[in-house]
């Protein structure tokens, strides 16, 4: 089975316990440590210090970002390692394989029943006498 979390999810899932920083889309930014991120991008931050448009800075124990709200987020370097960003291609030659091109040989005959739809099948029981 796929995944169905795409790979910006699982990075921001990966910073959590990570100082982020993240801008909203009223201009202010805030800069704390990651203590929760939901799949919607919702976030919950601790120890944060806001900077507003005009350059004030203010600092605040917690507070919880609704996804929709984000710009964007500044993760640490460090996750450019994180293992979702490796190659899917550098798996080994396994025995299931060659699985792969019986499908596609599969999918260029027509797939299931056949590749001529209507036409002469040979569905016609003749004379009936």
């Amino acid at each position: 089975m796929t995944s169905t979390i795409g790979i910006p999810i699982k990075l921001l899932n990966e910073a959590q316990g990570h100082v982020v920083t993240l801008e909203i889309t009223s201009g202010q930014t805030y800069r704390g440590k990651l203590i929760e991120a939901e799949d919607n991008m919702n976030v919950q931050l601790k120890d944060i210090t806001v900077t507003a448009r005009d350059g004030r800075v203010s600092h605040l124990e917690q507070v919880y970002i609704r996804g929709s709200h984000v710009r964007f987020f500044i993760v640490p370097d460090m996750l450019r390692n994180a293992p979702m960003f490796r190659s899917r291609n550098a798996r080994g030659r396994g025995v299931g394989l060659a699985r792969g091109r019986a499908t596609v040989s599969r999918a260029r005959a027509g797939g299931r029943g056949g590749g001529d739809r209507g036409g002469d099948r040979g569905g016609d029981r003749g004379d009936r006498r």
